[in-house]
């Protein structure tokens, strides 16, 4: 699929019903007042000297694999598929912030297993590893019925984003750095974290570090705490609710997420320790 445009009819909301339109164009303008605001940063040397163009390097992990695909939507969409559209968009975004960014893959352009990702994205000397996820929830809370005329097993029990990192990592105070950008940046665009990881429920109970940016700590998420490097997992969103579903799907919605993360991996970047 056409990678949208960000025209003026992008910016205009042209198509939405006015309500949106107006609750659109108040978002972006507020997330271009941000990002001129960066752009001024950028000429200030003392803060922004590591972030140049080509100064940092980000791994941008695709979840799962075509084999082991992680969850299953609403509608029966394998997670990894939603991953790596998602992830193409994010690294393809970097590129165009000034930052050099590339897909962990093999050498044979394959998903490696869990451990080989952070070897790779070593070896290839990245400063930051960002996965890409999207979620679902506990077994207890899926139900089954009917979308769009078909058999479908789904959940309306938790919806929005989550960030992760871990405290096994070596480099956590930048971790939470970056999450904590991209949550900010994620909530110009009046996006919102899902919870419910943090229930104290088998399979969940995740320390919140955050909870207005929904940060959490999951210590033991193996490519989290092997990385070398500071290392943050993104949930974009649950793809076993019906209506989050649809919108994860929706370019517009994608090139989004993939601004937000870029623009609040460029506002976390001083920490970084790059040049190891």
């Amino acid at each position: 699929m056409e990678r949208p445009k960000m025209t003026h009819a992008w910016f205009t909301g042209s198509g939405l019903p006015l309500k949106s339109r107006r609750r659109l164009q108040r978002r972006a303008w507020h997330v271009l007042a941000v990002a001129i605001a960066a752009w001024v940063a950028w000429g200030d040397e003392s803060s922004w000297a590591s972030c140049a163009p080509g100064g940092v390097t980000v791994a941008v992990d695709i979840g799962h694999s075509p084999a082991a695909s992680g969850a299953t939507s609403a509608r029966g969409r394998p997670e990894y598929a939603f991953n790596l559209e998602l992830a193409t968009r994010v690294r393809d975004q970097l590129a165009a912030s000034g930052l050099a960014a590339f897909l962990v893959r093999t050498a044979s352009g394959e998903a490696p297993d869990l451990f080989a990702r952070t070897q790779i994205a070593a070896a290839r000397g990245a400063d930051l590893f960002l996965s890409i996820h999207h979620d679902s929830v506990q077994p207890r809370y899926l139900e089954r019925g009917q979308l769009d005329g078909a058999a479908a097993r789904f959940s309306r029990y938790a919806r929005g984003y989550s960030l992760f990192i871990s405290h096994k990592n070596p480099a956590t105070e930048a971790s939470l750095a970056v999450a904590q950008g991209i949550g900010r940046a994620l909530a110009d665009w009046g996006l919102e974290p899902s919870l419910h990881h943090a229930e104290p429920i088998p399979g969940e109970n995740r320390p919140l570090l955050d909870a207005a940016l929904g940060i959490y700590d999951f210590a033991d998420l193996i490519v989290l705490k092997t990385a070398a490097m500071p290392a943050v997992l993104f949930e974009a969103g649950v793809i076993v609710h019906p209506e989050e579903e649809v919108r994860l799907r929706d370019p517009f919605r994608q090139d989004t997420m993939a601004e937000a993360i870029a623009r609040g991996i460029l506002a976390s970047c001083p920490p970084l320790p790059v040049g190891r």
